[in-house]
């Protein structure tokens, strides 16, 4: 892959990421507090834990492809609770760290194999589209979290 492909591929995964931030921040919007941080069982995650966990995965295989480090603690993404505010403000970071990572993908980051520790290493472009496939799927249970909500009687 040259560099004027890794552009186009990694303006291309940055839109995609995007538009799950934006389709969150439908999701978010005018929804109080108890809406947000209710869970539908006992074991099963708020839409704040699903953001909060969504884009510390996200900024942690972004980064894992750009061989910066990432300091996370996952189990307490699965603790979160915020505000509509505070979800919305995560969502913005998101988004202005997301143009500054992918502005500097470059075919090396795409095609060399990276690591992410406890993983095995894997191909820039591979841990990208997983993670992207990880955060659609969260989007959906955060749609479906929202409707089991709003169907309680």
């Amino acid at each position: 892959m040259d560099e004027a492909g890794a552009r186009a591929v990694a303006t291309t995964v940055g839109a995609l990421y995007h538009s799950v931030h934006d389709l969150m921040r439908e999701q978010v919007r005018d929804l109080d507090r108890g809406t947000l941080n209710w869970k539908p069982l006992p074991l099963a995650n708020s839409i704040a834990v699903l953001i909060v966990h969504t884009l510390a995965a996200e900024r942690d295989a972004i980064r894992a492809v750009r061989l910066l480090t990432t300091e996370r603690d996952r189990e307490a993404e699965f603790k979160a609770e915020a505000e509509g505010a505070d979800l919305l403000a995560l969502l913005d970071k998101a988004d202005r760290e997301l143009n500054e990572l992918v502005g500097g993908m470059t075919a090396a980051d795409l095609t060399e194999m990276r690591p992410r520790p406890p993983r095995d290493p894997k191909p820039g472009l591979e841990w990208l589209l997983s993670n992207y496939g990880h955060a659609r799927e969260h989007l959906a249970q955060i749609e479906l979290t929202k409707q089991l909500y709003d169907s309680r009687t």
